[in-house]
């Protein structure tokens, strides 16, 4: 080490021994200063160091505003407690992004916007203001009036109407690349921002509207300086459209107000989502094809836009191919194999089907909060649809289990219900009997981000879903009992809203685990059954029995511990004896692990109404009050709010949680108001 910095240190050019003081410069060099080198070295070194401290600024902010993950993932102990202080500059960073959830999570102007948050328009309202200047600098603007050669007395008027509409016609071009890369599955903007590529959905969709608008734009200057200030009219005007160039945009121009009227909601919730994904491909590319024939002078932004589209769709290919390529006919050779899914199904005659997939598959486990895409061979290679794991990935001989739930309405997801209907049948000593039905199941993915690894020791977690949107909450709480993170002063609470009291058994061997965890933990179950007669069942005034003879909720060691359902989680760890099998557990790990006050369970399960004798305000939970009793009855560290369900949902708890966010408290050091708020938002407009 002593001979590398020998040879290290003449290369630097600073003359630290010789400084009066030592400059700090985060991620970089320290430098000496004053500067004592010759005047184009110091010049040069003025240069260097603004550059760097320049283009690292924003980031610095953003760093500041997020914890780290390494400062997140264990507890800090300090002597015989957990820590419950933070330092300046904790505070200072914990503090901004309070103040940033507190005013820019809520939703902005959703008549126009659609369900998004105001960072995100504000993100929208910077990039079109950087447009809306450069649309209009550096052009000169005058008007000259100049003669047409052999027609004396006939003048051509020329204005700077022409640069203005190129401009705003070249941009347009440059948005293209842009605009594919934020829609990219593969998202190149993923591995650089650490965001899921669904958060670029909004962007994606908007400057796809903004792109509509300059062709537009661009589209009109030109008429009118072709039509109106060209003389000799209509003779200039129709040689004009005659030209190659101008019926090819004609034909782009044509092909971007389809694309425009194809993405609305209203058409996407006519013409159904597979029709908008297919066709959106198809114009897609045919509108480049188009813009290529119209300018190709400026193929230098159309090439790129090709390139990130198939990039996009061969890395997709090839991920996919990784993941099914396995050992196949017993082991003797390696081939492409498909997964073997056993299919549930749970009648549902007014809000349709739910069905549930269990299979393994050999594989990596993914992270908790990503998702796969799944394509049924057996009904059709050329669609695929998003679907979140409930279960918490743990290896085993046969590979990774996985289990799925979703409601079949129509389409893809329907036919994939009425395969549950037919069974085989098989015949036995006993007579004949019938076999479950499965189905084949192609995987793409994992895709999006871990949605736990910032999570600290204290962190409470309160989890609300509605419907099937249970799959993206449940592995949060499913992932703290069998990682053995659960502390005497964490509280967790899962709020569950569904239409019926059946629909509690899509995942009754997972609850089986969370009902076992909270007799050891502080951790709340709350389920709402908004669609049937108005009955409330509370276990602070009914017993056990009588709770779980209301709601048909059945737990038993058994269930628990041996595995006997169908479920790929119900035999994961038994929450009460997690930390006895870590390699080294200290005392105070013991004692957060294991309280020494046996917690009385808490699970409430209270109907809320049927559809047609009670309003929606009434049949859905309070979710202000919920949220509000969370957070004041934490004893320590921050809340993370997890939620997926209807889009109204969604909209509801963004205020709300903007609300309970309080930056000025933060700053004095309570770490109660700091409340996160993480959703699933794939599917929001």
């Amino acid at each position: 080490m002593a001979s590398a910095m020998v040879h290290l240190t003449p290369r630097h050019i600073q003359n630290m021994s010789e400084a009066a003081s030592i400059q700090s410069h985060w991620g970089y060099a320290n430098r000496a200063v004053p500067c004592t080198n010759d005047a184009g070295s110091c010049a040069y070194l003025d240069v260097v160091y603004h550059s760097h401290d320049l283009v690292l600024f924003i980031w610095a902010i953003y760093s500041w505003s997020s914890p780290k993950q390494s400062e997140s993932l264990q507890p800090v102990l300090e002597g015989e407690g957990l820590r419950t202080h933070m330092t300046t500059f904790e505070r200072l960073r914990s503090s901004l992004a309070t103040y940033r959830r507190q005013y820019l999570l809520p939703e902005f102007t959703r008549p126009i916007f659609g369900r998004t948050t105001k960072t995100q328009v504000l993100v929208l309202a910077t990039l079109t203001g950087y447009l809306a200047v450069f649309s209009f600098v550096g052009i000169v603007y005058n008007t000259w009036v100049t003669p047409v050669k052999k027609m004396p007395g006939v003048y051509n008027t020329r204005t700077s109407l022409g640069p203005w509409a190129d401009r705003v016609g070249v941009l347009a071009y440059a948005l293209t690349p842009l605009s594919i890369l934020l829609s990219s599955r593969e998202s190149l903007l993923s591995l650089i921002t650490g965001l899921p590529y669904q958060s670029f959905n909004f962007l994606h969709r908007w400057l796809g509207y903004i792109i509509v608008a300059q062709s537009i734009m661009h589209t009109i200057g030109w008429s009118i300086i072709e039509i109106r200030l060209y003389q000799p009219q209509p003779t200039v005007a129709v040689e004009w459209i005659k030209q190659l160039y101008m019926i090819w945009g004609v034909i782009a121009m044509f092909l971007l107000l389809v694309l425009f009227i194809l993405s609305t909601p209203w058409a996407i919730k006519r013409t159904g989502y597979e029709f908008f994904r297919k066709s959106h491909y198809v114009l897609a590319m045919v509108y480049i094809g188009a813009c290529w024939g119209h300018w190709s002078k400026l193929s230098c932004f159309l090439i790129p836009a090709l390139v990130v589209w198939f990039i996009d769709r061969g890395v997709r290919l090839v991920r996919t191919g990784l993941l099914h390529y396995n050992y196949i006919d017993g082991g003797s050779k390696m081939g492409f194999r498909s997964a073997d899914a056993r299919i549930t199904s749970y009648p549902d005659d007014v809000n349709g089907d739910v069905v549930r997939l269990d299979f393994s598959h050999p594989q990596e486990p993914w992270k908790i909060g990503q998702h796969f895409y799944l394509t049924f061979p057996k009904l059709s290679i050329w669609q695929s649809h998003p679907f979140t794991p409930l279960n918490v990935p743990l290896p085993k001989p046969s590979g990774v289990p996985h289990a799925y739930v979703f409601r079949a309405k129509s389409g893809e997801t329907a036919r994939v219900a009425r395969l549950a209907g037919t069974h085989g049948t098989a015949t036995n000593e006993k007579g004949v009997s019938h076999l479950p039905q499965t189905t084949s199941v192609v995987l793409s993915g994992p895709y999006g981000v871990s949605e736990v690894d910032n999570l600290s020791f204290t962190t409470n977690i309160l989890c609300i879903a509605g419907g099937t949107g249970i799959t993206y909450v449940l592995p949060v709480l499913l992932s703290q009992i069998t990682n053995c993170a659960c502390s005497s002063v964490r509280k967790l609470q899962l709020v569950w809203a569904i239409r019926r009291k059946a629909d509690i058994a899509w995942i009754q061997p997972e609850l089986n685990l969370l009902y076992e965890a909270s007799r050891s933990m502080d951790l709340k179950i709350s389920i709402f059954i908004t669609r049937e007669h108005s009955k409330i069942v509370d276990s602070s005034t009914s017993s056990e029995s009588d709770l779980h003879k209301a709601a048909d909720f059945k737990v038993s060691e058994k269930a628990v511990s041996s595995g006997s359902s169908t479920s790929s989680s119900s035999d994961q760890t038994n929450v009460a004896g997690c930390c006895a099998k870590k390699n080294t557990v200290t005392d105070k790990e013991i004692e957060l692990c294991n309280p020494p006050v046996q917690r009385k369970q808490s699970i409430t399960i209270e109907r809320r109404g049927s559809l047609h004798t009670a309003p929606p305000e009434m049949r859905h939970p309070d979710l202000q009050a919920i949220v509000k009793d969370f957070v004041a009855g934490t004893v320590q560290g921050s809340t993370a709010v997890y939620a997926s369900g209807p889009g109204g949902m969604i909209s509801d708890l963004r205020t709300i949680v903007a609300g309970v966010n309080d930056g000025s408290k933060v700053w004095r050091g309570e770490e109660r108001s700091i409340v996160e708020l993480k959703c699933d938002d794939r599917l929001e407009w």
